[in-house]
């Protein structure tokens, strides 16, 4: 089998919901939050595509293959390069309001040219630009997209980026996107972690109301509870207390710092 058809990695984990994962390590060793977890969910009339991934095999004919005659819908939950890099294969992907112009345009991974993994020559036969979809429409806090016996509410939920968005289901499951998984943490600058905890907080208090008992991150395992939230926020709330145990790391111009727990590692933007 070749490796363009064994890339994704396909499973059927409710009548109304595909995880289509994508292992990103393969483009750089240095990222380790496989896999990249890309959720399509069926509605009787409409079918939504959350993020296309890396951008290194089609992911279109895998999608079509799932949904049958269904319309279409595509969503980033934001703009970093492991979720947009498919976009040009589907002409009209939405995104928040915050980061339209970002993915409107080439998307440059030249940053990639020293990856010592071999499939970067997908980037590199592209000058390392990746084209953008043809049409960005923008998302806000609030939207509904009604898919047939199944809604789906954004939620914008910045920090992590500035247009980073969930999704709340009609049927009470949460996806977060990289606003919450176990594993490396990408962060802004120190000053901007209130609006991290802001963001996490409001999703606490959503999970609490709404009875919210699962939870499907954008990266590593699925579904998780209310402990992931929780114990994000509380291992975020505590890096002031472990400020002293951060390292350079230069690659992601970051700070990085373990948390004690051994379930997340930080990396906060030295920019």
């Amino acid at each position: 089998m070749s490796k363009k058809s064994n890339h994704f990695k396909v499973s059927k984990h409710k009548e109304y919901l595909y995880v289509i994962k994508e292992d990103i390590s393969l483009v750089d060793p240095v990222y380790t939050n496989d896999p990249l977890n890309l959720y399509l969910l069926l509605g009787t009339e409409s079918v939504l595509l959350l993020d296309t991934g890396c951008g290194l095999f089609p992911l279109k004919p895998v999608v079509d293959e799932l949904i049958g005659e269904r319309k279409l819908i595509v969503l980033n939950t934001h703009y970093h390069w492991d979720h947009p890099l498919g976009n040009v294969e589907f002409g009209e992907v939405y995104i928040h309001e915050n980061e339209v112009k970002l993915v409107s345009k080439p998307y440059d991974v030249s940053y990639f040219k020293e990856s010592p993994n071999e499939i970067i020559k997908v980037y590199a036969e592209q000058n390392f630009l990746i084209p953008p979809a043809d049409i960005i429409k923008p998302l806000k806090d609030g939207d509904i997209f009604d898919l047939g016996e199944l809604e789906v509410e954004i939620i914008h939920c910045p920090g992590h980026s500035p247009g980073s968005i969930c999704l709340l289901t009609s049927k009470n499951e949460l996806f977060t996107s990289d606003v919450a998984y176990y594993g490396d943490q990408f962060l802004p600058k120190r000053e901007n972690f209130p609006i991290v905890l802001n963001s996490l907080s409001k999703l606490i208090d959503l999970c609490e109301k709404k009875e919210i008992v699962e939870i499907y991150p954008s990266h590593r395992n699925y579904p998780c509870d209310l402990n992931l939230l929780t114990e994000l926020y509380n291992g975020i709330s505590n890096i002031e207390n472990i400020w002293d145990t951060k390292v350079a790391f230069d690659f992601f111009e970051s700070w990085q710092i373990d948390d004690p727990s051994g379930k997340f590692r930080y990396y906060i933007s030295r920019n």
